[in-house]
Formats: C-alpha cells, structure tokens, sequence
C-alpha cells in the first residue's frame, strides 16, 4: 500500500531530466496540466505537457488490495483512502515531474461520473489547488478521458470508434470532436470488469494464493490461457440474440457460469472455498472468457457496419477503432478485434498501453490538456470553480442506440467463429 511512482513515470524522470534542467527557458512553449482521478479505488495523479504529449510525471496509489478483502468497493472506505493519500500522490507527480504549482497552465479533475464520496475528495483537492494558486479548472468526465487517452500517444483524427470496456462501464461511442459524442450501444446490467470479478469469485480464484492480489479479469485471463474455450457452452442463447442494436448484457452469462460450477463443485465434493481441479478450471475460464468477448465482438460488428452504413465516418479520414478501459488490456480480446477489423475491412485496431488502459492521473491530464489546447470546458472564473460540483451518475454524449436498432443490421454467424 506504499505510494510509488509507475513505470512510466520513472521512465519519463530519466529520459526528461534534461529537458527539465532547461524548463524554464522554454516555458512561454509548454502547456502543463495536472490532472487528478479519484471516481473509484485509485488515487492517481500526473503532470502532462499539452503542447508536446508528454507525460512529465505521474504517481500512483492502487488500493485493490484492500477492496478485495471487503469482497468489492466499499465506498467509505474508497474515500478514507483518497484523502488519506491523494496529497502524497499529487506531491510525489509534481516532483517527479520537477515542476512547480507556479510552472501549471491548468488543474484538471475526474468530476463524473463515479463514486459520489470519491469524487468529492479529488474535486476538492483540485478545486482548492486552483484557487490557491491562480490556475483554470477542467472538470474531466471520466469516460471522454479513457476514449481520449489514446491521442496522446497515437494519431488518431476525429470521428472514430471507442470500444469502452471496464470494469464499471462498456459501451460502444463514435467520437465526433472532444466535447462531442454519441452512444450507440451501452450495457444493459453488468460492465465486462464486473461480470469477470463475479465469475472469479463464483470459481473461488481468490482462495489460490497466486491470484489474491489480481482482479478477477487478471486471474480468469492467466488461466484461459491453459484452457479450452470450446469445452462448456455459457452462450447457448446468446445475450441480446433478439435485438439487433449495439447494447450489451453481461448478467445472463454470469448466471450460466454459476449453473455450469454447482454441479461441478457436487461432483468433486467441493464446499466453501475450495477450487476445481484442473483441466475442469481452465476449461471454464476459457469458456466463460470466450462468450464475454464473442458478446463484444457482435455488438462491435453491428456498429462498424452501421458507421460505414451511415457514412459516419468520412473517406478523408483513417478509419480507428480504439479500444479502452481496463478489460482493453486483455490480450485476447485485442486480438479477437484484430480479426474482426480483418474481417470488416478498412479499420484500424487502436489500444493505449495496458498501463494507461486502468483508471490513471495520465488519462485525466491529457484530457484537460485536449480542453485547455481547444478552450473548451476550461473554468477560469473564480466564483465558477468554487461553485463546480460533481455528478455521480453521468452518461458520455448523446444516445442513439435507437437509431441504431431501427437499422435491423443482421450480423453473420461465422463471425461466432472467430
């Protein structure tokens, strides 16, 4: 549970110091941003430069751990740890970043949507940061942050495609302009992140101890790699088969998984926490990992045809599908959209690093630096940023998963194969 800088940030300090030595030369050229997220378990924090797409600094205070042995995010406990650590964290950023809160062209952070008591430490902590010393507030909405995170480290020209999966959220978002976005499919119950912590749990992983400290995702990943997704069907109705639009449901293959385990658990006279054996157990992952991502990947079919149907997308721009979030890391699921986009044709899969994929200050940064560069949502007045507040509960962009629907785009089968 100690504050620690990531690897990234410890990267940037040795290839940047240089760079640093000469910073106040060269300040009239930057455009540095500190951006702050607190919407959930994590404490981050990370000072990028608008102007070059450089991560200065960044620090980092995972709290997974802790929430795993309350059995899931306990929000007053999600909250004593952001204010127990968020100064560290903000600190420890800057001095990585060898900067000074004189040296900031702008605050940016998360504001919505999360945990209400979360957000409220992270806006208070940024908003006072601001006022204090003089400096414009972005308020960040989360999810923009993640489908934006990507431009940073990539090319990548509006409007495209962002397949948003995590734990707390999954939606497919055409990404028309920073400030502009419009919903074509979202999830119905659970988020990916979350039907996997379930499953995990259904399958005990956390009484082995090589998976105590992993999410569920991590875990069901690292075994499905030793399993056969062939072996037990969890799809045999598959979620959503009778509606063709680009929402998603995850609750009915969490039930399935735990249909496919009692019986498994009598056979092996198991009780409590004890695990299947195996191959049994990397057999079910595999398989329950294989029909969360074949859900996925039909939703991401109707939408890229619907994008090309409409012409959503113009010629004169390079077609991107940019995948984020948490579950974006999966290296199976990368692959699965490869082939999709093979299949498709004309798109490009694009994925931040999987270190930029979680919840992380970087992510936040960036996006206030898009806004600061653009001056869109950039709070200046005084009375403005006292008075911002948070917002719990906050949908990104526009929903159109009915114009979708109201298309009847048929998706072959084949694609089941993949």
């Amino acid at each position: 549970m100690t504050i620690s800088l990531t690897q990234r940030g410890l990267r940037c300090c040795l290839l940047l110091s240089s760079q640093r030595l000469a910073l106040s030369n060269t300040r009239y050229s930057s455009q540095l941003v500190l951006g702050i997220e607190t919407s959930c378990d994590d404490t981050g924090a990370a000072v990028v430069d608008a102007a070059s797409r450089t991560v200065l600094g960044e620090a980092i205070h995972r709290q997974t751990m802790v929430h795993t042995l309350h059995g899931g995010i306990n929000p007053p406990v999600a909250k004593d740890l952001h204010k127990q650590h968020i100064h560290s964290v903000v600190t420890d950023a800057m001095t990585a970043a060898g900067v000074q809160y004189s040296d900031l062209h702008a605050v940016a952070t998360t504001l919505k949507p999360g945990l209400a008591m979360s957000l409220i430490v992270g806006r208070d902590y940024g908003r006072d940061v601001a006022l204090q010393h003089g400096l414009p507030f972005i308020p960040i909405h989360h999810m923009e942050a993640h489908t934006l995170t990507v431009r940073m480290i990539e090319q990548v020209e509006f409007p495209f495609l962002c397949l948003l999966v995590s734990g707390g959220h999954c939606m497919l978002v055409l990404c028309e302009d920073i400030d502009r976005y419009s919903r074509l499919g979202s999830s119905l119950d659970d988020a990916p992140g979350e039907a996997f912590d379930k499953g995990a749990r259904t399958l005990n992983l956390r009484s082995l101890p090589e998976f105590m400290a992993m999410s569920g995702g991590a875990a069901i990943e690292e075994l499905a790699r030793q399993g056969d997704p062939n072996c037990y069907s969890l799809n045999k109705s598959a979620p959503l088969s009778g509606y063709r639009d680009c929402n998603f449901s995850f609750s009915g293959l969490k039930e399935n998984l735990r249909h496919l385990v009692e019986p498994l658990e009598e056979e092996h006279g198991l009780d409590g926490d004890t695990v299947l054996p195996s191959p049994t157990l990397q057999n079910l992952c595999a398989s329950y990992q294989h029909a969360v991502f074949q859900h996925i990947i039909r939703r991401t079919h109707r939408a890229l045809i619907y994008l090309d149907t409409t012409r959503a997308i113009p010629d004169t721009v390079q077609k991107t599908l940019v995948v984020s979030g948490g579950v974006a890391s999966n290296k199976c699921l990368r692959e699965w959209l490869q082939k999709l986009c093979s299949i498709e044709g004309g798109y490009r899969v694009v994925c931040p690093p999987p270190e930029l994929c979680t919840d992380n200050g970087v992510m936040i940064a960036w996006n206030g630096a898009e806004r600061l560069l653009a001056d869109k949502g950039v709070l200046r007045d005084t009375q403005a940023i006292r008075d911002v507040d948070i917002m719990h509960r906050c949908p990104l962009g526009e929903d159109i998963s009915q114009e979708v629907a109201s298309m009847r785009i048929k998706i072959s089968k084949y694609v089941k194969m993949l």
